[in-house]
């Protein structure tokens, strides 16, 4: 049986595999910012990529290119991004968790701004049994109300 260290250890050797986890929430960060311009203006350019994700254009080509080979979007230089049935999967995904980790902050009293901000900057890497037990705890305080007015009382 590992002692309490040992365990420790572990755990931050396995949250530290930070270039496969930092290559794949990038990419996800694609994705979503891709899906969100798809919804808002009905199609995304290269030149909007790199201005929300604050990145070069090329920068933007490259990883539009990686996505394209891993299927997740169709992408052909100088015309539309679209995204494949994978890729709207993912992104939705994306979508779904970053409203569980808003709605939980915002419960949490955290204002707006401060919630979205710390979202983005964990919605990539939290286990997707911790976002189910959060979906489920949002659950129980909605339909409890009390012990949220009670909480922003305290």
């Amino acid at each position: 049986m590992k002692n309490k260290n040992s365990k420790r250890l572990d755990s931050i050797k396995a949250a530290h595999e930070v270039e496969k986890t930092r290559s794949s929430s990038r990419m996800e960060d694609y994705l979503e910012i891709i899906s969100e311009l798809v919804e808002l203006k009905g199609y995304a350019t290269t030149l909007d990529i790199s201005r929300y994700m604050n990145v070069s254009a090329p920068s933007v080509t490259k990883m539009l290119q990686r996505l394209d080979e891993g299927k997740f979007l169709e992408y052909e230089k100088y015309h539309g991004i679209n995204l494949t049935k994978k890729g709207i999967q993912i992104a939705e995904g994306i979508r779904q968790n970053h409203g569980i980790l808003l709605e939980f902050f915002e419960i949490l009293g955290v204002g707006y701004d401060t919630a979205n901000q710390d979202t983005e900057g964990i919605e990539h890497h939290l286990n997707p049994k911790t976002i189910k037990q959060l979906r489920k705890f949002i659950t129980f305080l909605k339909a409890n109300p009390k012990i949220i007015d009670n909480f922003k009382n305290l």
